[in-house]
């Protein structure tokens, strides 16, 4: 079991974000949350898992230099890739609708990347989900945005609630990485990490 075979390291997740936190509750792996604010930029020319991939690692530069040997740090970033560009937190309403209303009878993709570092590797994986929205109406994205103010989620939306229950026709790929963390890719990556 993973949970044995990480006794004697200190696993570090570095996100805010309540979903990741409760995954790794639901796993029943012990952690530690540390937060740093990063900017999160990135250069033009990356694309689809280029983005979280680049985002999930620069997170991790402000703790390398307080790594301890039984450390492994967590960092993660969850972008939605929507006809040739990355959709990524609202900062409006006007952008959430602006989000919605494209991704709106049409399919597009949630990816997660994953970055793990210990004093002597970094590892970066990532997951693709593939999510279709049936045509929504203007009401209906009004109403989403209006009562669950989804202004810290990538794309202006989160799955698990009244927008994902109402409006998604299809997923192909893993719901948890929709939520932000493709679990069953963290589990095995730790797994692989400490064996």
């Amino acid at each position: 079991m993973l949970q044995e075979k990480l006794k004697d390291w200190n696993l570090i997740l570095a996100s805010g974000s309540p979903r990741r936190q409760h995954f790794f509750e639901e796993l029943k792996l012990n952690f530690e949350v540390r937060l740093k604010s990063v900017e999160e930029v990135f250069p033009n020319h990356l694309k689809g898992h280029e983005v979280s991939d680049y985002l999930a690692e620069i997170k991790s530069f402000p703790f390398k230099e307080e790594l301890r040997p039984n450390d492994i740090l967590i960092t993660s970033d969850t972008v939605v890739w929507h006809n040739d560009k990355i959709l990524g937190k609202p900062l409006n309403k006007a952008e959430a609708f602006a989000m919605l209303e494209s991704m709106s009878g049409t399919s597009h993709e949630v990816i997660t990347s994953v970055c793990f570092c210990t004093t002597k590797i970094q590892k970066t994986i990532n997951c693709t989900t593939k999510v279709k929205f049936r045509k929504l109406t203007h009401a209906e994205i009004d109403f989403y945005i209006d009562n669950y103010k989804p202004f810290d989620k990538a794309g202006g939306y989160g799955i698990q609630e009244w927008i994902g229950h109402i409006g998604i026709e299809e997923i192909q790929g893993s719901y948890t990485n929709v939520m932000g963390l493709p679990t069953h890719l963290l589990y095995k990556t730790l797994s692989d990490l400490v064996s």
